[in-house]
């Protein structure tokens, strides 16, 4: 049989299986998912999780049942890219004929002294149930440091001020505002919010060192109760080992998602060094055209001279339940409006994945 393993239960995973067990399979085709978790988490709401406004059950997807795939639980521990093989803790290995690496990424503290010891992620499911954990178990007053003002930040500050309104929430962006890449008029209406619910926004700042509850800001020392890092991320260690070219430690791959001299492993999602922000739906997208790719190879037919452009719609955020904000097609939509279609691309998610 052979066999095509993919590393990783994550956004463009999910994809690819999605597309391949809905089509007809070559007959002498076995699949293999390779996960530490029996189930796809929703990566995107792990805010929410964290923030303690939605329960666990509701980010977990349940994984898809087949005859023709096959779901392995286990840590990875090296990917022999030479040998085909993929080892795992226990020291079980699995076979490869074809690939496909999903393995995502993890917390880049900038090599900010303190930082991996004394602040708390929501980049795995594990971490942000007891990122949830201390946050939910601080008394009244305290003060949380969310180190970050990206998507990920912006939406646990806010998402933790509906759960926690008795907390001082303090979040810190590197730029002169909110979301500086985008129109300011997105930049002002979520400034906006957090003025109105009292999340205080620390621009410019630089975070230097994290000690036990101190987090400092240039020369200034904070006093925090509790610190999350949302301030950047890099592929996982694992990957950022491999022997392969890599771009700002994500792999570089060829048109076609293959990694140069090892054609039959393809990267997807955010340890891919592509021109785009790490993204779900990048890693989808990019999903939809390896998926492509199999068939054309395992249906010997040749490949395409040119792979279409990945072009993507924009992004959507929450600021609470009720507030959000997008930027589609180079138009910005803020308010309820914006938190409804974020509300039913994750519903319409839930439902395509079973």
């Amino acid at each position: 049989m052979r066999k095509l393993v993919l590393l990783g239960a994550g956004y463009g995973n999910m994809r690819i299986i999605l597309r391949l067990l809905n089509k007809e399979l070559p007959s002498d085709l076995e699949i293999t998912l390779v996960d530490r978790t029996p189930f796809h988490s929703l990566k995107t709401e792990f805010y929410a999780l964290a923030a303690g406004t939605v329960p666990d059950s509701e980010i977990r997807v349940a994984l898809p049942s087949h005859e023709r795939l096959k779901i392995v639980e286990g840590e990875i521990s090296a990917i022999k890219l030479d040998e085909k093989v993929i080892s795992l803790s226990n020291g079980e290995e699995v076979t490869y004929d074809e690939l496909v690496i999903g393995l995502g990424c993890e917390d880049n503290y900038h090599d900010v002294p303190g930082a991996a010891e004394y602040t708390n992620s929501i980049q795995t499911i594990g971490q942000s149930r007891n990122t949830y954990s201390l946050l939910q178990g601080l008394g009244g007053g305290a003060t949380v440091g969310i180190v970050g003002a990206g998507l990920s930040g912006i939406e646990l500050a806010s998402e933790l001020r509906e759960s926690r309104p008795d907390l001082k929430i303090k979040l810190f962006d590197r730029g002169p505002r909110i979301l500086k890449d985008f129109p300011e008029r997105l930049s002002n209406y979520v400034k906006d919010w957090f003025d109105k619910h009292e999340v205080e926004v620390i621009s410019n700042s630089n975070i230097t060192k994290v000690e036990e509850n101190v987090l400092y800001n240039h020369e200034e020392s904070i006093q925090v109760d509790a610190v999350v890092w949302t301030a950047g991320i890099q592929a996982v260690s694992i990957v950022r080992e491999l022997d392969v070219e890599k771009d700002r430690g994500r792999v570089v791959l060829n048109q076609y998602h293959q990694i140069p001299k090892h054609e039959d492993v393809y990267v997807v999602g955010d340890i891919a060094a592509l021109p785009h922000a790490p993204s779900a739906q990048l890693a989808e997208e990019q999903a939809e055209q390896i998926v492509k790719v199999l068939r054309l190879i395992w249906n010997k037919e040749p490949l395409p001279n040119e792979m279409p452009e990945i072009k993507l719609k924009g992004f959507m955020g929450s600021l609470g339940k009720k507030q959000g904000f997008a930027y589609l097609a180079d138009r910005t939509v803020t308010g309820r409006i914006a938190r409804l279609l974020k509300s039913g691309v994750l519903w319409m998610y839930k439902w395509h994945n079973g």
